[in-house]
């Protein structure tokens, strides 16, 4: 680096311009300001130091602007001197965007532009104290504008560079060597145990470092022999404001007569002073409010709230890496008054509703008790109908209603007489069955309906007997039950009938006789109040334990309703069912499509093909389990 100094320093002031970026490569925006005579050379005539502040206490949000950074300037530094929520923003003079604009927060990173490579650093929020920064080698290819993206009161922007005090046409070119500049002086509030060089910088005051008025001719035949020694020159700023920071002690080789600085060269570089390091502003900082990230919202529609982690802590010790050390303290060192908010109200979207598409659908029996349904859906605040989740289940309109038409009609029935006669020969009977049905096919006790019953069995003659063969039957027995219904029994014989002189013979030789029934049911007399209960519905589920309901009531003997009956012995009217594990459907091609088929089948809407199509296992099993009930009702009558 010297040797480089050493080849400029014989170029003549006129050409400063020229040299532009070469001082652009000397001074690197990451060099320590003021400059160290043993880091890098000083800063050719020519050149001037731009420094400035830019704070204000309260200021409208949004873009302002801070200053214009000339084309050709270099060693661009820009920083926050005060962490905070506002964001450093770069436009070029023709009005495009580099970093932060149009309200675009962009990612820290290097951004390439205006003819160099802008480096731009935020810290982190939680573990750093130190604000927006941006960097750039330079030279710039044309104006660049900063501004400031004011969201919080009391910004603190800090910013320097390096300008050429030339124009673009050369001047008249000086007779006189180049001198060399002196150290620049440290600009920034004055630190304790430090003398004052610059004075107050105001609020956007800017300070331009011009060269030393002192020059020393670089002709050493026109000089005396002369003794030069190191002098402690100064010291750079403390690299913190508090917390124990660092700063470098500042020695220069001087003449030592009359102390005029020279080229670090001249002295002894063995008697170079080695404590260059020390610590500064030894005093513990003030607590600061540590700020964490906004947890998420604690609803994922309508009015929620959020929460933040609000910590006090201190700063220690600053190391000389620029990490620092903190430690969490009480709340009262950071003042109750300022304390950030941890909680508040958030709303990521508009709830979903519920909404009726349909009215309620007709009643599924023409008589006594059944179901509707009704179509209800979930629908977003744009209209679209989303999944069921998304709306508040608890709100949910109810699908199903029980519906009652009324008390059904009861009716007697009647089959068909049988078509042969019950005996071969001589006379015998022919039967048909009674029974008493409601309009939508329900089983009611015998003596139920109005009217008189149909008689089951006439008589019939089928002429004279000869050497026949016939079933003849013995009186009924008593009835097994005392009151209400019961069954009697009677015996059957196989008789050979040789025109009137019957014999007795092995029943085996009827056996392509029908033979007549032995058992029927019988009632001597009313019971009296008793409770009454219809057949269980089927099970809500198939497998895996569901439930069914059956109704219970109390009838008198003319089966009207009464409250007599002994409410201990209240049948159940809701049990469990299916209580077997489900197993997957032994026919593929034959499954549940639709996610609720129970209610399909209680609805009775098997009978529809389609809804045969979509709840085909559920409407197979419901077949199966009505044809079986069928059958045992048949049985008992």
């Amino acid at each position: 680096m010297a040797g480089l100094w050493q080849q400029l320093l014989p170029l003549q002031q006129g050409r400063a311009v020229l040299l532009l970026p070469f001082i652009c490569l000397l001074y690197s925006p990451s060099s320590a300001l003021p400059w160290d005579t043993k880091a890098s050379p000083l800063p050719l005539k020519g050149f001037e130091v731009v420094k400035g502040n830019f704070s204000r206490t309260f200021l409208r949000v949004g873009y302002h602007k801070i200053t214009e950074i000339p084309a050709g300037a270099c060693n661009i530094s820009i920083r926050e001197t005060i962490k905070s929520r506002n964001y450093l923003a770069l436009q070029t003079q023709s009005g495009v965007s580099i970093i932060n604009g149009n309200w675009v927060i962009e990612r820290p990173g290097i951004f390439s532009a205006v003819g160099t490579e802008l480096t731009y650093k935020r810290p982190n929020e939680i573990r750093s104290r130190n604000g927006e920064s941006i960097t750039a080698s330079g030279p710039l290819s044309e104006d660049l504008h900063l501004y400031l993206i004011y969201q919080q009161p009391g910004p603190s922007v800090y910013y320097e560079y390096i300008v050429s005090l030339q124009s673009t046409t050369p001047p008249h070119e000086p007779t006189t060597p180049i001198p060399i500049l002196p150290l620049a002086e440290t600009v920034g509030p004055t630190q304790p145990g430090e003398k004052d060089h610059q004075g107050e910088i105001t609020n956007n005051d800017i300070i331009k470092e011009k060269p030393h008025p002192n020059q020393i001719p670089l002709e050493p035949s026109m000089k005396p022999q002369t003794t030069y020694t190191w002098t402690n020159s100064g010291r750079t700023e403390c690299s913190t404001t508090c917390g124990t920071g660092r700063r470098q002690v500042l020695w220069e080789c001087v003449e030592k007569d009359s102390q005029t600085t020279v080229p670090a060269n001249l002295c002894d570089p063995a008697l170079e002073p080695t404590n260059k390091g020390e610590e500064c502003n030894t005093q513990s900082c003030p607590a600061y409010f540590d700020i964490g990230e906004w947890s998420e919202c604690s609803r994922r529609c309508g009015p929620g709230t959020q929460h933040r982690q609000v910590i006090c802590r201190q700063v220690t010790h600053v190391h000389a890496n620029g990490k620092e050390t903190s430690v969490t303290v009480a709340q009262e060192l950071c003042g109750t008054s300022d304390r950030p908010v941890t909680k508040s109200r958030c709303q990521l979207k508009i709830c979903s509703q519920w909404e009726i598409r349909s009215k309620w659908s007709s009643c599924s029996v023409p008589c006594g008790l059944g179901q509707r349904s009704r179509e209800v859906v979930c629908v977003s605040n744009q209209g679209e109908v989303e999944e069921d989740a998304e709306c508040n289940m608890n709100l949910k309109p109810d699908t199903l209603q029980n519906c009652d038409m009324g008390a059904c009609a009861r009716s007697w029935f009647t089959s068909l007489w049988s078509q042969r006669c019950s005996a071969e020969c001589g006379q015998g009977n022919q039967t048909r069955t009674t029974v008493c049905l409601m309009d939508h096919v329900t089983d009611l006790p015998l003596d139920s309906c109005e009217g008189e019953r149909p008689p089951e069995v006439k008589s019939c003659d089928s002429g004279p007997c000869k050497n026949s063969l016939e079933w003849y039957t013995g009186p009924w027995g008593q009835c097994s039950a005392e009151c209400g219904n019961g069954t009697q029994s009677r015996s059957v014989a196989c008789v050979f009938n040789d025109d009137g002189r019957m014999e007795v013979v092995d029943q085996f030789k009827c056996s392509n006789l029908s033979q007549p029934i032995t058992a029927q049911p019988c009632r001597l007399k009313p019971c009296g109040v008793q409770w009454y209960v219809t057949e269980w519905s089927v099970c809500s589920r198939s497998c895996n334990t569901g439930y069914r309901v059956r109704e219970v009531r109390c009838l008198a003997d003319n089966i009207s309703p009464s409250t007599l009956c002994d409410p201990t012995l209240t049948p159940e009217s809701r049990e469990e069912c299916n209580k077997h594990p489900c197993v997957a459907e032994i026919n593929p091609s034959c499954s549940d499509q639709y996610h609720n088929c129970v209610v399909v089948v209680q609805a009775r809407l098997c009978v529809y093909p389609y809804y045969r199509s979509v709840c085909c296992a559920s409407c197979s099993r419901a077949q199966k389990t009505y044809h079986n009930t069928l059958q045992r009702n048949h049985i008992r009558r």
